[in-house]
């Protein structure tokens, strides 16, 4: 006798069908509503209701926990599936953790003093459950190597809980440990993803034979310094550790760029947004460096790491994850992905590099580099979000 299994047809609203499609349509409208919230509040002086927030801490943790962190939940969510070969998280338990998300962002808007508790809740509650539904197929399946990446985010939802204990007037220096927390463990997870796929990616996608090298030593080393770094700069006074650090760390990111690089990808906008992007997190290190001894400003080192690293690196991300698991062509990618990144690119550049010759008000550089970000993910948004909502183009579940 037969057993034949009916195969489910692919709905027509495809939205909730697997991690990526939800938290990168989120991350992506979210990145154009922030940032024109943070242009009207920077730069044009509109109040605000923040919750109470200092609005750069709210800026800093916005961008932190709520769009670095669609962007890492909707990653994982779908590349533990291809790790361990369980079904990744779909349907109703999907829409539930990105209503948390959701919730965790719009509570800070609410009136009056519920905000921050429903706020904190909420949030809290959605790291929680992004922790439990990437580590149930790891442990399921018992592969271990994983949970060093479950352990960075058990270590974001402790950071988080430190900027909201801050926020709430349970620890003094909560909204700091919590926003820098948050920013670099953010670092150590894209760092630890981008050598993952980055040389993978370039290795495939360029026209013409190359070998990317990966050498143990870099590894260990990157990372273990990395974390003496962190800790040092966040919970400790010792800042020429910290600079002395940062200047190992940019040898150790240069040799690793050297280490990837190969002419064709230049001709790639999906391979040159993420070297680039490796680029911005590896000036970042010269930057605080230069803080430190020669007095410039902290916050250049801050969004070289954030605007130029993560800025860059998620949305290139994002754009070649979406692409695969649709069906469609990564070696093929939309035309329109190079004014996006571009128009990304530029706002890095204006709001890192710009500053450093003093050729334009520091207000007007960051206004023009809100406007940039903003017009890129706007292009992101317009051209991936139908891709997001319709099913996959060859059928295929997902």
């Amino acid at each position: 006798m037969l057993s034949i299994t009916e195969r489910r047809p692919p709905p027509r609203f495809a939205l909730f069908e697997l991690g990526f499609r939800p938290f990168f349509a989120g991350a992506g409208l979210f990145a154009v509503i922030v940032t024109t919230l943070w242009l009207l509040i920077y730069g044009l002086g509109t109040p605000l209701r923040l919750a109470g927030l200092p609005p750069v801490l709210w800026h800093a943790h916005e961008m932190i926990y709520g769009y670095a962190m669609a962007v890492i939940a909707g990653f994982l969510l779908t590349a533990v599936g291809n790790w361990t070969g369980v079904p990744g998280l779909r349907g109703l338990p999907l829409v539930g953790l990105f209503l948390l998300w959701l919730t965790g962002r719009a509570a800070l808007y609410l009136p009056g003093s519920p905000a921050l508790p429903v706020a904190a809740a909420a949030d809290l509650l959605f790291m929680l459950g992004l922790i439990v539904a990437v580590s149930l197929p790891v442990i399921q399946v018992r592969q271990w190597t994983q949970l060093g990446i479950v352990s960075k985010l058990w270590l974001m939802l402790a950071g988080n809980a430190l900027f909201y204990a801050g926020a709430l007037g349970y620890l003094d220096a909560g909204l700091r440990w919590g926003a820098y927390t948050g920013l670099y463990l953010v670092l150590a997870l894209v760092f630890v993803m981008a050598r993952r796929v980055v040389p993978f990616f370039i290795a495939r996608g360029v026209d013409e034979p190359a070998t990317t090298r990966n050498p143990l030593w870099v590894d260990i080393a990157s990372l273990a310094l990395f974390a003496a770094w962190a800790l040092l700069d966040v919970f400790t006074r010792q800042t020429q550790w910290v600079a002395w650090l940062s200047v190992a760390l940019l040898a150790l990111h240069l040799w690793r760029l050297y280490d990837w690089h190969t002419p064709g990808i230049w001709r790639k906008p999906l391979l040159w947004s993420l070297y680039l992007a490796y680029g911005f997190l590896t000036l970042g290190f010269a930057l605080k460096a230069w803080a430190i001894w020669l007095g410039g400003s902290p916050y250049l080192a801050v969004h070289a790491f954030a605007a130029g690293g993560i800025g860059l690196m998620t949305v290139g991300m994002m754009s070649r994850v979406a692409l695969g698991h649709t069906g469609r062509d990564v070696f093929h990618p939309p035309t329109a992905l190079v004014p996006i990144f571009t128009l990304i690119l530029a706002g890095a550049a204006v709001r890192v590099l710009l500053p450093l010759f003093d050729v334009l008000d520091y207000r007007l550089c960051i206004a023009l580099a809100q406007a940039l970000w903003i017009l890129g993910f706007a292009g992101f948004s317009l051209v991936y979000i139908p891709q997001l909502l319709r099913p996959r183009v060859d059928g295929r579940p997902g």
